[in-house]
């Protein structure tokens, strides 16, 4: 499962560089936001330059969330589409307020247990509806991994990964529920976290 925003661009590029073939993967997104996918915001639009565009061979399979479509059909859809599906592996952003996906802090969308997928509020710039993957969804997975950098994030860092678990950061309530979680961080959005 991909995730958006600018910190995974790099890694979808040396991901294109390392293994040009991805003809055993099947792509999910963790959240889109209500745009149409040629958007300058879509998360699948990012996906598509740094990743997808650079492949040899293709994924087998690339369901994108259909953020050109109303949020609640989206959702919907989306949701039918996922069914039972466990993911191999879940990569997740931390936004400098302690979001991941478009679970951002203190919203409704954190105490979904029935739904895997609804349509958020949009939480930060750009101010857009969006389409999300709930904390039961993202847990559905054998690994998970935390992508952060830069200073801007070493708050969001410690309180997802130093302190208990908190509404106000859903990235600390978010971890694998069948295998590992893991945080790779450059040195500056490490910086609070406890030696």
């Amino acid at each position: 499962m991909l995730t958006g925003g600018e910190t995974p661009r790099r890694a979808y590029e040396l991901a294109a560089e390392l293994e040009p073939d991805w003809s055993k993967v099947a792509l999910w997104w963790g959240d889109e936001r209500c745009v149409p996918p040629g958007d300058e915001n879509s998360n699948f639009r990012l996906a598509k330059e740094a990743l997808l565009d650079g492949l040899e061979v293709a994924p087998a399979a690339v369901h994108r969330i259909r953020g050109e479509f109303e949020p609640e059909q989206a959702a919907r859809e989306y949701e039918r589409e996922l069914g039972e599906t466990v993911f191999d592996l879940v990569l997740n952003g931390i936004g400098p307020d302690g979001h991941t996906a478009s679970l951002f802090p203190n919203a409704p969308t954190l105490e979904e247990r029935e739904r895997l997928v609804v349509a958020a509020q949009p939480g930060l710039e750009p101010f857009v509806q969006r389409v999300t993957l709930t904390i039961p969804a993202l847990q559905r997975c054998r690994a998970m991994i935390f992508l952060a950098t830069g200073e801007e994030k070493a708050d969001a860092v410690k309180r997802a990964f130093g302190d208990p678990p908190s509404p106000a950061t859903p990235a600390s309530l978010v971890r694998s529920a069948k295998g590992t979680t893991t945080a790779v961080l450059d040195q500056a959005a490490a910086t609070q976290l406890p030696r």
